[in-house]
């Protein structure tokens, strides 16, 4: 069995791109990373997950993926984005997090104009140097109030797009089909079977 590293110190990320590789690719196995964190100071998902596995590949020896992902609000012209996790400051702080988004697009009362997609960019690095990125998107809209108890983030207030549920209203399973990391390890199988 093959294994490849994924760079995060996240459990759920970890937990979430075990259960998609798995479907894709049951003869890889997905290893979590107790390695340095380093520095994302890019100013793409691309650089930053391109840091973060750089920096995986280096420490283990493996092949390594990493995600940058976020969500990208319309009228806030692509906002958190690449700021997703320090939206509320620098406590990765999920809770104010979401309030303050909340907060940021109350006076919009219409669900079209609160229109937004999570973003989610896969890096693959092989300690030899070879480089890869994949992008997925998830179209949706905020909701106004948060809801569901599953996913992580900024779950409790997306509403996929043709779906009333948040993604925290939605299985592990449901999630794991069509979120933006499924569509962007489904970019990522060809390259996967290149290992």
């Amino acid at each position: 069995m093959t294994q490849i590293v994924l760079a995060t110190h996240n459990a759920h990320k970890v937990a979430e791109l075990q259960a998609i590789v798995a479907r894709v690719r049951p003869d890889i196995e997905v290893v979590g990373y107790d390695g340095p964190e380093p520095v994302e100071d890019g100013t793409s998902f691309q650089a930053n997950a391109l840091i973060k596995a750089r920096t995986a590949a280096a420490h283990t020896g493996l092949v390594a993926l990493a995600d940058d992902s976020g969500v990208c609000v319309d009228v806030l012209g692509g906002s958190p984005g690449i700021f997703s996790a320090y939206w509320a400051g620098h406590a990765k702080d999920d809770a104010a997090n979401l309030a303050l988004l909340l907060d940021q697009i109350s006076d919009l009362e219409r669900d079209e104009d609160r229109g937004a997609h999570y973003t989610s960019v896969i890096a693959l690095v092989t300690p030899q140097g070879h480089e890869r990125t994949v992008e997925g998107i998830w179209p949706g809209r905020i909701a106004r109030e948060p809801r569901g108890g599953a996913g992580f983030g900024y779950d409790p207030i997306f509403v996929p797009e043709g779906d009333g549920r948040t993604a925290a209203e939605l299985t592990a399973e449901e999630k794991n089909a069509v979120s933006h990391r499924a569509r962007a390890l489904e970019a990522l199988v060809p390259l996967l079977a290149e290992l």
